[in-house]
């Protein structure tokens, strides 16, 4: 009866259950590796992030509003990959997908050196995108995989932060190799930085897991989490204004007149981010999480607001104008932090142990179209309206997610939540 009872246990947590002094163990070996993997990954990415449209203008002459295109159709592939990279991830072992769609992910930026045309560029984008949704997807549902069910939260929290930490430094540093117009190196450098994570992610070992038992190979449930379609547009709402923010915030400085340390603005926002990790996860862990979302939201409104007075504090004084700038930057950084674990969270309780991949494909698939939708409308935006309004309808679209999450999603996720 006492072996039926632990094979029972192993089944419930959905892989091989770790030895009973490593159960809740979260520091481990494979733990640590798969954080590293995500960081040179991140770091790769985020040097490109304020960086591309820089380059797309200054080497193909784009326009604001084509800009906002090529950008968008990186996250458009990401979005059409991530159902599938879901389900491949619950149907096949995740270790080799991982692996797979990372090289791809960090082979594509040789792509990048080659590219004469805006054409092929944009083509490159597009395969980056789908390589970029894969391994972010199996990754997130790794490193589930390899930590304790009873400290998810604080684990999925700390993951986030090396993607912070390389979100306070990817973007510095590609800013300041730009500031030459030495674009090749940043992209030797993201090489060169996701090489190394390859390494990482090639270490880490991925326990058994039990395999989907749905049998409807083509039903939508099997590629995207249906109970999690209102927490999914909800989030969807909040990664607008992000895609808004990442894309264009540098070049919004940069017409106000802040030419000095705007990449900061990133370092400062990660700050925001790391700090906001301090509790959050822990907050979780206790069974708040859609308690913790709702302060995440409501710390991140203050920062959007930040954003669209930037403008009319830049017209009353430059150094107010910083000190806005900055204050934006903090803010945003603490309310995301402190709502990605949370959602994360709330989305793996919303699904069953074998469908992990999937429930992590739907949520990040929320984030990836509010990001596109914010790219692609952000450009267009900001060329026949201009960057005010592009960061007041931020504010407006954080306001409506956080008034249907509180009327809605929250008696939603306590009615169908599965622990």
């Amino acid at each position: 009866m006492k072996k039926r009872k632990e094979m029972n246990e192993k089944k419930m947590q959905g892989s091989v259950a770790l030895p009973a002094e490593n159960r809740d163990r979260l520091w481990t070996k494979d733990y640590v590796f798969v954080c590293m993997a995500n960081f040179m990954m991140c770091f790769a990415f985020y040097m490109l992030v304020p960086t591309l449209p820089f380059y797309l203008v200054e080497v193909f002459g784009a326009s604001k509003t084509v800009v906002g295109i090529v950008l968008s159709c990186y996250t458009v592939a990401v979005l059409l990959v991530r159902p599938f990279s879901g389900f491949l991830a619950d149907a096949f072992s995740r270790k080799p997908v991982y692996i797979i769609a990372y090289f791809f992910f960090v082979s594509i930026f040789v792509g990048y050196l080659l590219a004469g045309t805006l054409l092929l560029f944009t083509i490159l984008r597009v395969f980056h995108g789908m390589a970029f949704g894969t391994v972010t997807t199996t990754g997130n549902t790794v490193v589930i995989d390899v930590m304790p069910s009873s400290r998810r939260g604080e684990g999925l929290g700390y993951y986030g932060v090396m993607n912070n930490l390389a979100m306070s430094m990817g973007p510095m540093i590609g800013l300041f190799i730009s500031t030459g117009g030495d674009f090749d190196t940043i992209f030797m450098t993201s090489i060169i930085s996701g090489s190394i994570g390859l390494i990482f992610a090639l270490s880490v070992h991925v326990p058994r897991k039990i395999p989907q038992t749905n049998n409807k190979i083509w039903s939508v449930d099997r590629f995207f989490l249906t109970q999690g379609i209102p927490a999914c547009l909800s989030l969807l709402l909040l990664a607008i204004p992000y895609g808004m923010t990442t894309t264009f915030i540098a070049m919004y400085a940069s017409e106000l007149g802040l030419t000095a340390n705007t990449g900061l603005f990133f370092t400062v926002m990660a700050v925001g981010l790391i700090v906001s990790r301090i509790g959050s996860g822990k907050r979780v862990d206790r069974g708040l999480i859609t308690q913790v979302i709702r302060q995440g939201m409501y710390i991140l409104l203050i920062g959007l607001v930040c954003e669209a007075v930037l403008g009319a504090a830049a017209s009353w004084s430059i150094a107010l104008a910083y000190g806005v700038y900055f204050a934006a930057a903090f803010f945003i950084g603490f309310g995301y932090g402190t709502l990605f674990p949370a959602y994360n969270t709330l989305f793996i309780n919303l699904a069953p142990n074998n469908r992990r991949a999937t429930a992590n494909a739907t949520y990040l698939t929320g984030w990836d179209v509010g990001i596109g939708i914010g790219m692609f409308f952000g450009g267009n935006i900001a060329q026949h309206y201009g960057f005010v309004t592009v960061y007041r309808v931020d504010v407006l679209l954080a306001l409506l997610s956080l008034i249907w999450f509180t009327y809605y999603v929250t008696a939603h996720f306590n009615r169908h939540k599965v622990r």
